[in-house]
């Protein structure tokens, strides 16, 4: 897999979540331009599984199985187009904070697709 982007997609949702978190903190929803954000985090998820469908292609197998890595993936890609359709019938805090927890998981997503390819130190 290709550690750069999964760092990069990792440290992108983050931030979306602490400037979703701001707003959530200052009582506001999503505005437009926090969907912009989730827009450039998506693509980035989408490069992501670009990257892993052509490693797989390419003859490279992750340690934890095929299918359990592509559902991951998957996952990542559809994480935040799920919360920002419910941020949107949501508009109170509580849609921003809605997008928060969905960065928050696809982070942790990034560290356990990390894990799924064999980059982690488990067994």
């Amino acid at each position: 897999m290709f550690i750069p982007l999964t760092v990069t997609l990792a440290v992108a949702a983050l931030a979306l979540a602490g400037w979703c978190g701001w707003a959530a903190y200052r009582d506001q929803p999503t505005k437009d331009w926090h969907f912009i954000g989730m827009a450039v985090v998506s693509l980035l998820a989408l490069a992501q599984l670009v990257a892993g469908i052509v490693a797989l292609a390419g003859g490279e197998h992750p340690a934890e199985g095929t299918a359990v890595f592509v559902a991951y993936l998957l996952a990542v890609v559809a994480c935040l187009p799920v919360v920002g359709l419910i941020s949107l019938t949501e508009r109170t805090r509580w849609g921003s904070l809605t997008v928060v927890a969905g960065a928050v998981v696809l982070a942790v997503l990034q560290v356990r697709l990390h894990d799924i390819w064999g980059g982690g130190s488990g067994a």
